[in-house]
């Protein structure tokens, strides 16, 4: 699957296929989101200017914006943007994809970025170079808190909704070569300090 047939797969879905939660409730689906707020608010610094990159409808930007921060939705989908602001007007959001996060963030980088359910539907190769975007969205010393699941036996996604996964030995050469270093926390998802890349 190409980035290109992943936007456009999710741009094209039926709501309530997206989520499960959406299948319980609506209340579900954005409590969710809520509890995954709180969840990166325990590795994100206080006021912080945080990028939420795959943003979707705002499901965990607003209520991550509701905590204090400062946040910038990034999402491809103008229909998922469009969803977001009418919950959230005031919210700033950016339609693009990873490689036009530099063009919208000029020299500006932020102190926080986190991708939950993005990367996790690319290509290794795809996946790579989003990170490599990400990171270069984020200062030094920045965190990022990537969806970028681990196993011991990785494979590669085969469909839109499909999930990639990684050996430990392949994200540690990629964290090396993109300039990630990992943080030790109780979160479901990758949390990574921005260093200088080693190479």
């Amino acid at each position: 699957m190409t980035a290109e047939a992943v936007i456009q797969a999710w741009d094209q879905a039926d709501p309530e296929a997206i989520h499960p939660l959406r299948r319980v409730s609506e209340e579900a689906y954005w409590q969710s989101g809520e509890t995954q707020a709180d969840m990166l608010a325990t590795v994100i610094p206080d006021g912080s200017k945080v990028l939420d990159f795959g943003c979707g409808d705002g499901r965990v930007a607003i209520p991550v914006a509701g905590l204090g921060y400062e946040v910038t939705a990034v999402d491809s989908s103008q229909r998922m943007l469009a969803r977001l602001t009418d919950r959230a007007p005031e919210m700033a959001t950016v339609q693009a994809a990873a490689d036009g996060l530099a063009s919208h963030l000029g020299r500006r980088r932020m102190d926080a970025v986190y991708s939950l359910a993005v990367l996790i539907h690319h290509s290794y190769t795809d996946c790579l170079h989003i990170i490599g975007r990400l990171r270069a969205a984020t200062k030094l010393g920045g965190i990022l808190v990537l969806d970028w699941p681990v196993s011991d036996a990785p494979s590669e996604a085969d469909s839109w909704i499909g999930v990639t996964t990684w050996s430990r030995q392949q994200q540690d050469d990629a964290c090396a070569r993109i300039g990630l270093e990992p943080v030790a926390s109780s979160l479901p998802w990758g949390v990574y300090r921005a260093v200088k890349a080693s190479g």
